[in-house]
């Protein structure tokens, strides 16, 4: 019945394509067209796109995630011992638009001519749909960049727009979907003529259709994921190039809208990035997928895309569920966001009501972080309420999350409230997550922030369940079992942990394939009671000082 429940609270919020499409998908196997490719169209000026870092290594030799891999090993191109995230970013080229690609062009001819000879037309891991759409886009950004593609990987990029347009993922939605469109966008204006053009119709229509989907009004992109909203920002800023080199070929009232959803989505990643440059993790999220923040930054700039910064003490992205407070030295963001699109939560984590602060520049609070896909129970692990900064009641994770992309039933916040003191903010939220199986029971949280202190009170409100409230340490933050010392203390470090809080092995996540040991402050959570944690923080030489106990007057004011 577990089994059954958990099945029915997956498929019903899906669309029907998920279903009709994916079984099309895998019965329809067209035969790829050799025919030779279009005439090129002639382009105007390209700017230097955003970088990402180098991840080739040597001669065919790459570090991808936690591994090295050299293509003389066996089994060629396909490494089918790997993870088929990693087999997916060994075809996704993105090294021929890294940073100081321009000292490894003759690693990148040598791999292209490889890669056409080893990889025929639709077969191999490397021409499904969404590595196939990645690959086009860099070897065409590339030839915009002064790369010479020769004419047998011209004639391939053809042969992979074929391809690409006769098996789009319609049937993933999201992030695939748009990738492929982005793909046929850059074949269509690439390449002149009629078959190029109906790549290009293919692709304006889906992009304009999902763009208002995908793209929410306050800017996030809808999956809620900061990495995958990067990720997006750095499609649209590429079309909007694309527009430009190739002048006249995109309508102009099209490329308008492209230039106010990217200001609206470079407002929005700056909101929801730390102090020290990088994203916040919430949902699926690491460093090192896409473009930094700033190297998205400075790329829009480039193109003329800007916004008005909002980072005031309280910016409240309403259609995405993020906050962010900002008070003194400190950065406090939250999530009282929803777990994604309905249809599509596969980058979702159950992390509900949790939280991450950075103080002085440095982060203390971090919520897990993501360093694998696929089904594995550590996989797992880090999608689970446990892994961030929020309370786990029975046991049990705010949202159901299973296997790797999988949501059953899901929390949906409740009675969010602002409250604005002379010198502190105050955030209330509560969620229903825990409302399962004819329970009756809600978290509630209060954040409190003041230029000096981050008090958060927590309540398992309803049927007697008992939980616990779980707060992760960021690996560089030490905890001092001594208490206060008088000599300099550089960085952030937990001076004192009080009475009736403990301290468990934890981990950190921040890139694919590193996992980073860190602790964790956790609290009991009694059934129906209010109880309170405060991080309070001074200066201390050239360093941050924090102590943390329970806080005692747990009356919330607002009520």
């Amino acid at each position: 019945m577990t089994t059954l429940s958990r099945y029915f609270h997956t498929l019903r919020h899906l669309k029907p394509v998920q279903f009709y499409g994916r079984l099309w998908f895998r019965l329809r196997n067209p035969k790829p067209g050799l025919e030779p490719g279009p005439a090129r169209r002639a382009p105007g000026v390209w700017f230097v796109a955003a970088a990402r870092e180098a991840s080739m290594v040597g001669p065919a030799r790459w570090r991808l995630a936690s591994a090295e891999l050299q293509l003389d090993q066996a089994g060629g191109w396909q490494f089918p011992e790997q993870p088929e995230l990693t087999r997916y970013n060994l075809h996704y080229f993105d090294d021929l638009n890294a940073l100081g690609a321009s000292e490894r062009r003759a690693w990148h001819r040598d791999l292209l001519d490889r890669w056409i000879v080893d990889n025929p037309p639709a077969r191999g891991v490397g021409w499904a749909p969404y590595p196939t759409s990645l690959r086009m886009v860099n070897w065409i950004k590339a030839a915009l960049s002064g790369f010479d593609l020769s004419d047998a990987a011209t004639h391939s990029l053809a042969v992979q727009a074929r391809q690409l347009e006769r098996r789009l993922e319609r049937h993933l939605l999201g992030n695939h979907l748009f990738a492929n469109a982005k793909a046929l966008v850059f074949a269509g204006c690439y390449f002149d003529g009629g078959e190029a053009g109906r790549w290009l119709a293919t692709g304006l229509s889906i992009i304009d259709r999902e763009l208002d989907e995908q793209i929410l009004p306050d800017g996030g992109q809808f999956e809620l994921s900061p990495m995958y909203h990067a990720l997006a920002f750095e499609d649209l800023l590429d079309l909007i190039n694309l527009a430009g080199a190739f002048a006249g070929v995109i309508a102009a009232t099209t490329v308008a809208r492209w230039r106010e959803a990217a200001a609206r989505m470079g407002a929005w990643l700056e909101t929801m990035s730390h102090p020290d440059g990088e994203i916040a993790f919430f949902n699926d999220a690491a460093m090192g997928v896409a473009p930094t923040p700033a190297e998205l930054v400075s790329y829009a700039a480039r193109l003329g895309v800007s916004w008005k910064p909002r980072l005031t003490d309280l910016v409240h992205l309403s259609d995405s569920g993020y906050i962010r407070l900002q008070i003194g030295a400190a950065v406090l963001l939250v999530d009282v966001a929803r777990v994604g699109p309905d249809y599509l939560p596969g980058h979702a984590h159950a992390d509900t009501l949790s939280f991450e602060l950075s103080l002085s520049g440095q982060r203390v609070l971090v919520n897990s972080g993501t360093s694998c896909y696929g089904t594995s129970p550590e996989r797992l692990r880090q999608r689970g309420t446990a892994a961030h900064n929020t309370v786990i009641a029975g046991g049990l994770d705010s949202s159901e999350v299973w296997s790797g992309f999988r949501v059953a039933r899901r929390a949906h916040p409740v009675g969010l409230k602002f409250q604005r003191g002379e010198s502190s903010v105050t955030v209330e939220c509560a969620h229903d997550g825990y409302c399962r199986d004819r329970r009756r029971l809600l978290h509630r949280r209060e954040w409190r922030l003041t230029c000096d202190s981050l008090e958060i009170r927590d309540r398992l409100e309803g049927d007697p369940v008992d939980g616990q409230a779980r707060f992760h340490l960021h690996p560089d933050i030490a905890i001092d079992p001594s208490g206060p010392r008088r000599e300099a203390i550089p960085g952030v470090r937990i001076a004192s942990v009080g009475q009736g809080l403990g301290v468990v092995a934890s981990s950190w996540h921040p890139r694919l394939g590193e996992t980073l040991p860190s602790r964790a402050i956790v609290c009991a959570v009694p059934a129906n009671q209010w109880v309170g944690v405060r991080f309070a923080w001074h200066t201390v030489d050239a360093g941050v000082q924090i102590n943390v106990g329970i806080a005692t007057d747990c009356t919330i004011r607002s009520r």
